[in-house]
């Protein structure tokens, strides 16, 4: 018989609340069109301001947190902050999700490891961007750290957004509603996507299909591409409805 519950796992900094909300009511949004469900564990790490120090020393904890839902044995485990892995240099989204999986195997309940800047790296290759515009909540320097990150990997960021929020729980309170008015003052009109949020705590759901219809790009968030890279990891179709292009089923 087909395996039809998933137990997704998620890494969450502890100031998070987004993405136990989005990544949630995406894929229970997909239980409506198909058959597989899912429950939903955190293990989470010690960040409330977003500033290098703490990530770095947040970042440390995520090899606790990884054998924790591990002993849940969890389907799959999603390292939710995405400028904790860039802030820490190029490439080390590739880095963290080896050594976290391999922490799983090492307690016997091996699962593949989901980090959204990877994710997010990864998703803009499957909807096939080379030009894009980001938006972030960060302070600029971080912001450009991200940026930095996202061009190493060969992506050519036109313009980019810093929305300079320093506490994490009020990025987490960021109207959505902000975000078309945000974009709708950046150049997009030569860009292959969006980068709607550059950041699992800053909600951005319920505006992708609306930023996608008043610019006509595809919008992509790190939630998106979270899920998407979750649901390939778990072999299942990444389809999503409402979720913007990334989860169209297109790709």
């Amino acid at each position: 018989m087909t395996k039809q519950l998933f137990r997704i796992g998620q890494i969450v900094p502890s100031s998070n609340t987004t993405m136990e909300t989005e990544i949630p009511a995406m894929l229970t949004a997909r239980q409506q069109i198909r058959p597989e469900r899912f429950t939903f564990h955190s293990s989470r790490m010690r960040m409330k301001h977003v500033v290098k120090e703490e990530l770095a020393a947040m970042d440390a904890e995520s090899d606790r947190c990884a054998v924790e839902l591990s002993d849940a044995r969890v389907d799959v485990l999603g390292y939710a902050c995405l400028v904790a892995i860039m802030a820490m240099g190029r490439g080390y989204h590739r880095q963290s999700e080896s050594r976290l999986k391999k922490h799983t195997a090492a307690n016997g309940g091996d699962a593949p490891v989901i980090t959204s800047a990877g994710a997010l790296i990864d998703g803009l290759k499957v909807i096939g961007a080379k030009r894009i515009v980001v938006v972030a909540p960060y302070m600029k320097p971080l912001t450009e750290l991200v940026v930095d990150y996202i061009r190493h990997e060969g992506y050519d960021v036109a313009d980019y957004r810093a929305l300079e929020i320093p506490d994490n729980l009020e990025v987490g309170r960021h109207d959505p509603e902000n975000l078309p008015a945000i974009v709708a003052q950046m150049d997009t009109g030569d860009v292959d996507a969006i980068v709607l949020s550059a950041c699992v705590q800053m909600p951005s759901l319920p505006v992708i299909a609306k930023v996608e219809a008043l610019t006509g790009k595809p919008v992509i968030t790190a939630a998106v591409a979270t899920t998407y890279a979750m649901l390939k990891a778990l072999g299942l179709e990444p389809i999503v409805p409402g979720a913007g292009a990334l989860l169209s089923g297109a790709y």
